[in-house]
């Protein structure tokens, strides 16, 4: 059997939505358990928390069972990687250190089995958004995260959970396709394809499922989508990237492609 490679965004737990924050991390570990067995790598691409701080020696309390599932995968030798979102942009090495799973802060450009990759959560590329970017650099400020600490974890978690429903309101906008000049991740890919040659760009954030194909006719960007109502992936199977869901109610793809 051939190995895929998966890439999941925007799981958001910690908070409800169709279902509990509980029953869906639940749902989560089903799937993974499906997944292992023919999966090879698992991009986790940012999100995977609605808040997140994570102090010297406390973190939020809870996904124990993810973390589980994901230390039996690592044994079972499938690679993990983890990207911070904005919602997660707070995680420092809890999970490097608990699990061996490397946490990525930037975009990456991958080659996989020939084909060049460009993944990321994707806050904060292309134009507008200048509120986010800027509220962003004080997220990621040394000075900043340090003071933050200082703050009683009970209270710090709960002004997280605060700032963490603010951002959510700004995703999700299933009318933007039809404006592109609001559709940023388009416009941030169509950019970098002036100076780099990319056939996939694979992206989180949006909590929409997007196959666009590109102004190159050839580059396509997908978008992961969300785990709050509609549970949508991607898969890599060696030689096509598909957007699929699971258990879900939802299976509309947006974009240009269908």
């Amino acid at each position: 059997m051939s190995k895929k490679i998966y890439f999941v965004s925007d799981f958001h737990l910690g908070i409800d939505a169709e279902i509990l924050s509980g029953e869906r991390e639940k749902k989560i570990v089903r799937w993974l358990d499906i997944i292992k067995e023919d999966a090879k790598e698992l991009y986790l691409v940012g999100d995977v928390f609605d808040y997140w701080y994570e102090y010297n020696k406390v973190v939020p309390k809870g996904f124990y069972r993810l973390f589980s599932k994901l230390a039996e995968l690592k044994e079972l030798g499938i690679s993990i990687t983890f990207f911070t979102g904005n919602h997660d942009i707070w995680m420092f090495r809890y999970l490097d250190d608990e699990l061996g799973i490397p946490i990525l802060r930037q975009p990456i450009r991958k080659v996989i089995d020939g084909k060049t990759f460009y993944i990321g959560h994707g806050d904060g590329l292309g134009p507008g958004d200048y509120g986010y970017k800027f509220i962003k650099s004080i997220f990621n400020n040394k000075i900043c995260q340090w003071a933050y600490g200082k703050l009683h974890p009970d209270f710090g978690l709960a002004l997280m959970k605060f700032f963490s429903a603010k951002s959510r309101q700004y995703t999700g906008d299933e009318d933007a396709f039809t404006d592109e000049s609001k559709e940023w991740l388009v416009q941030f890919c169509e950019h970098d394809l002036v100076k780099n040659d990319v056939d996939y760009y694979i992206f989180g954030h949006r909590h929409l499922a997007i196959q666009y194909t590109l102004s190159n006719q050839k580059s396509i960007y997908f978008n992961l989508g969300e785990w709050m109502y509609a549970y949508s992936y991607g898969v890599w199977d060696g030689q096509t990237f598909k957007l699929e869901f699971f258990e879900s109610n939802y299976d509309k793809i947006y974009g240009n492609c269908m």
